[in-house]
């Protein structure tokens, strides 16, 4: 799994709240409850919106065996969750997320293969229980 720190810049107010509370990898981020994301925003100026969304994806990171920055484009596509993602499409997925990661990354990023997004459907539903279609 790869190392929770260093987080992007834009979540250094999280980072150090994180850092601050003893939180080292992903699984400790995404078993955070809400009252424990409310208790470090509170403490360490962190913005709870932002500590959500790295929950977030600490849990598709740890459910789904994801790299951080995979579950990151997950969840800037809209799913926040293995059963979202186990519900969609992935043809459609795969067509979304290509749009999101040139308008994203660039050109410079090798684009997703449709072989990848089937697996992390697969996975997700095995995770969630629910039955391939």
């Amino acid at each position: 799994m790869a190392a929770l720190y260093p987080m992007p810049r834009q979540f250094s107010r999280e980072e150090a709240a994180l850092r601050s509370r003893g939180i080292g990898n992903w699984s400790e981020l995404a078993a955070l409850d809400e009252t424990e994301l409310r208790q470090l925003a509170r403490q360490g100026g962190a913005l709870e919106r932002q500590l959500r969304k790295l929950r977030g994806q600490a849990q598709l990171v740890c459910e789904l065996d994801l790299e951080p920055h995979e579950a990151a484009l997950l969840l800037y596509a809209g799913i926040a969750s293995s059963r979202g993602l186990a519900e969609t499409s992935p043809q459609q997925l795969l067509t979304q997320l290509g749009r999101l990661q040139r308008s994203l990354l660039g050109m410079a990023t090798p684009p997703l293969d449709a072989a990848t997004v089937r697996g992390w459907i697969q996975r997700a539903q095995r995770c969630s229980g629910r039955s391939a279609n």
